[in-house]
Formats: C-alpha cells, sequence, structure tokens
C-alpha cells in the first residue's frame, strides 16, 4: 500500500481524542478567534502529518463554535450526528465522483434511492442532490426558464437572497412583491404571473414565516424554496404547515440544515423529474452518461444522509424534528411571560425572534454567558433570534442567560 494511503491507529486515535476534546462543552459556545496559528507562507518543507493534524485542531477544531452545547440556540446550522463522521471520512478515503458511472457507481446508486424516498414527501417525482440551496434554486429556476419560458421571477420582499443571485445568473428579470407583517407574502399584492416563476419561502431566514403555498395560481412555473421548514414533513405533527408544496413544481430541501446533515448537502426536487433533467443534461466524448444539473465532478453527499436516514428512520427523524420545536415553543413562551421582553411572533417553523424592551440586542448578546444566540435585523430594528436546530440546546439556560445578562448590563 502507497504511504499516503496506510492510515495509521496512531493518527486515528490521536483524532478521536483531539476531537473529544474539543466537544467538551465550553463556558461559551461561540469564541471569537483572534489569530489562526498557521504559518503565513507555504512551508517549503512539511512537518509531516502528525504534526499538521495537531497545528490545524489548535486552529480550528478546538476553536471552532458547539454546535451542540446546550447553550448553544442560534443558527439553522446542526450538529451532525455522529454516523455522518464515519461516512464523511469513507467517502474521502475513496473519493467517489459522481459525474463517472466508473468511479461513483454505488455512490449514485445511493443517491437515486435517498431521492426516492424523500421526494414523494413533497409530492415530486424525482431529483438529485446539490452541495447547499442556493444551488438547488438555481437549479430550480433554470429549469423552469427552459421548460415553461419563463422570463421573470418574483418572490416575496422576505425571499432569500439566494432567489435573487438565481435571477440575474439566469438573466431573469426580478421582482420582490410585498409581504406582510408577519413576514408572509401577500398574495393579492401579486403582478401577472403568466410569463413568470413565483418561488415561495417555507421558512425565511429571519423569522421562519411561510408563504402562502398556494398563491401564484396562474404562475407558468412554481418554486417553493424550502430550505429551512421542508423536513417539517417528515413529521405528522407539523406537516400541515407545509400543505400545498405538493402542487410545486420545484422544491429546494437544505439536508444541511433540519435532516441535521453535514455540509454541503441539499436537494432539487422535481414534480416531473425527466422534463427537467431533460433540458439540463449534458454529454461529452469522456463521459460514459451523460452529466445531469450544474455540477460537474461532486461527490457523494447522499451517503451520510442515507445512512442518518437508515440508522433513525422515519420515527427518529420525526421525534428529532418534534423535540427541536417544543424547544422552539418552550423559548417563546419564556420570552412572552416575562414583561422585561418582546417576542416578535409566534413559532412558526422553529425560528424565535426576540429582544430586550429596554436594552440593545446586540450588547446583551455579547454579554449573555454560557449561551449564545444570533442576530437579525428586521424593519422594527435589531433583534435576538434563535433556531431550534440543536438537539441538546436548553431553552431555559438560554433564556437565564439573557436575564442574568439584562441585569448585568444595568
Amino acid at each position: 500500500m502507497h504511504p499516503d494511503r496506510n492510515l495509521p491507529r496512531e493518527a486515528l486515535s490521536f483524532a478521536a481524542d483531539r476531537l473529544e476534546r474539543a466537544l467538551e462543552p465550553r463556558a461559551r459556545p461561540v469564541e471569537i478567534v483572534e489569530a489562526l496559528e498557521l504559518p503565513q507562507r507555504l512551508p517549503e518543507r512539511g512537518v509531516g502529518e502528525m504534526a499538521a493534524l495537531e497545528q490545524i485542531a489548535e486552529a480550528t477544531l478546538e476553536r471552532a463554535a458547539q454546535l451542540d452545547n446546550p447553550g448553544f440556540f442560534a443558527h439553522m446550522d446542526p450538529p451532525p450526528p455522529w454516523i455522518t463522521w464515519i461516512t464523511a471520512l469513507w467517502n474521502a478515503a475513496v473519493n467517489p465522483n459522481l459525474l463517472h458511472e466508473d468511479t461513483g457507481a454505488a455512490a449514485r446508486r445511493v443517491e437515486r434511492r435517498v431521492i426516492a424516498w424523500l421526494a414523494p414527501e413533497f409530492g415530486m417525482d424525482g431529483g438529485h442532490v446539490v452541495p447547499g440551496s442556493t444551488m438547488a434554486n438555481l437549479t430550480a429556476l433554470w429549469a423552469a426558464r427552459e421548460v415553461a419560458g419563463i422570463r421573470r421571477v418574483v418572490a416575496s420582499a422576505q425571499a432569500h437572497l439566494s432567489v435573487r443571485k438565481a435571477a440575474v445568473i439566469l438573466g431573469l428579470d426580478y421582482e420582490a412583491a410585498p409581504s406582510g407583517a408577519d413576514h408572509r407574502l401577500d398574495p393579492h399584492a401579486l403582478p401577472d404571473l403568466t410569463d413568470a416563476a413565483i418561488v415561495l419561502t417555507a421558512g425565511t431566514t429571519a423569522t421562519g414565516a411561510i408563504d402562502p403555498l398556494d398563491a401564484g395560481g396562474d404562475a407558468a412555473w412554481r418554486h417553493i424554496d424550502a430550505a429551512w421548514a421542508g423536513p417539517l414533513r417528515l413529521s405528522r405533527h407539523h406537516r400541515h404547515v407545509l400543505e400545498g408544496v405538493e402542487h410545486a413544481d420545484s422544491v429546494a430541501v437544505s439536508a444541511h440544515k433540519w435532516l441535521y446533515q453535514p455540509k454541503e448537502s441539499a436537494l432539487v426536487l422535481f414534480a416531473d423529474e425527466t422534463a427537467a433533467h431533460d433540458v439540463m443534461t449534458f454529454g461529452g466524448g469522456y463521459l460514459a452518461v451523460p452529466n445531469v444539473g450544474m455540477l460537474g465532478s461532486h461527490g457523494a453527499a447522499a451517503i451520510s444522509l442515507a445512512a442518518t436516514l437508515l440508522a433513525w428512520g422515519r420515527q427518529g427523524m420525526e421525534a428529532r424534528i418534534d423535540a427541536d420545536m417544543a424547544r422552539a415553543d418552550r423559548l417563546a413562551r419564556l420570552v412572552a411571560r416575562d414583561e422585561r421582553f418582546e417576542l416578535w411572533g409566534p413559532n412558526r417553523s422553529g425560528v424565535i425572534a426576540w429582544r430586550p424592551r429596554q436594552a440593545d440586542p446586540a450588547g446583551l448578546r455579547d454579554s449573555m454567558r454560557h449561551a449564545f444566540v444570533s442576530l437579525t435585523h428586521l424593519e422594527s430594528g435589531t433583534w435576538l433570534r434563535s433556531v431550534a436546530a440543536n438537539p441538546a440546546a436548553d431553552p431555559d439556560a438560554v433564556f437565564a442567560a439573557a436575564v442574568d445578562a439584562l441585569g448585568d448590563s444595568r
């Protein structure tokens, strides 16, 4: 075996030990990194694999945000389960390339099976895996341009910036439609859509709002950006909030959000997979099979997702999503009951915006000990933002940290 492929047992032991050390809960889930402890210039002589791992561990692993810390109630980034760490290691070792049947045959079939598992949950016929929902939205609108001949993209003023990006890249006009005080698109304010794709958002980034998914019935193409809230379809208790998604022409879902996967993993799904894929399929003399979609060479993100779905099943995934929603509900209740704080709105999809009434939200966030939340800027100013993506998050402890910080700031 070539030395580069002969993995020493001591390296595995070192990796496990450093990972275990890095996962030990810290007082503050996020630490600001003042300096990167790596050479300023590329070294002429290498330091060796073990020494390099030591430096990288100190520079990145032990300073990373602790997404699984009980005090981390901040972003749409989950702490991926350990089964995905192992599949990521295997993927890196065998390095499948789904561009080629020769080098990714098994991985290609796993991806097809995962799509077959999940697409029906959204009323879709099929699709494929992409690195994130920015790429999923772009791919869906590319299909809309080619299949339905759209010339415009219309989306809520609260839509993700990737929708506007996609329109610019595809040479399509973009129009932001009004949204109400609840951040949901106003269906009565929509323009004529006969030559347009309407993009409806299921789980806005700032507040988790879900557009009326039956809006835009006269659109040439209906795309639903369900990057965040899409996995609610796997919950019997919450799937109703995405009612209407099954009537879309395409759907984007981020697996690296509420399906608890590592970056970079998302799905673009189509009501008519054949029609969509036909217009984005290209061949070449160097390809054994045609290339479908935006990506050329790409890895096997579906392997980790397949392992997670196999390990947990529908019931396990549902239990985790339901528990996250319960955490968001709990935080919302704590905020609503305390007159010192203000709740922006109810829990719609696990995203809670809240703030102190008589203090600067950013200053309060910086003063919170043993907890961390994000910030979002809305029409009414800056708000604290908590996203239920961490199965270990403790809403009581996070709110208590905010109360303590409020006392300290006076």
